[in-house]
């Protein structure tokens, strides 16, 4: 069985940084694309930010320049560091992954992190 595990949301305060992590555990054979997604109340969910096994990224253009995705192949986490956070980046944060198991060949979802930015 995959798990994906989120941490690191919080309350912070606009122009603050949080740095997110997203753990993916179980029986893994290779993990393709891996990325963030983000929903808002009332709003439908958005793609933040994807990166591919080759390290090839893309991000939503709302969070260009302030977001950075990256991550560690050696334990199958990635990463979304977040800067210069508006009280529009306020969402759960949900991680995704493109994970081939010992199974299945599917897309996995992380339980969600609240990211509230306020003051």
């Amino acid at each position: 069985q995959v798990r994906l595990v989120e941490s690191g949301g919080g309350l912070v305060q606009p122009g603050g940084s949080l740095r997110l992590s997203c753990a993916a555990s179980g029986s893994i054979s290779s993990i393709n694309g891996m990325g963030w997604y983000r929903q808002a109340p009332g709003k439908q969910r958005e793609l933040v930010a994807y990166i591919l096994s080759d390290e090839s990224s893309n991000y939503a253009d709302s969070v260009k320049g302030r977001f950075t995705i990256s991550r560690d192949n050696a334990k199958n986490t990635v990463y979304l560091q977040m800067s210069s956070l508006k009280p529009e980046d306020t969402a759960v944060y949900y991680c995704n992954a493109n994970i081939r198991s010992d199974y299945d060949l599917r897309n996995y979802w992380g339980q969600g992190t609240q990211v509230t930015v306020s003051s």
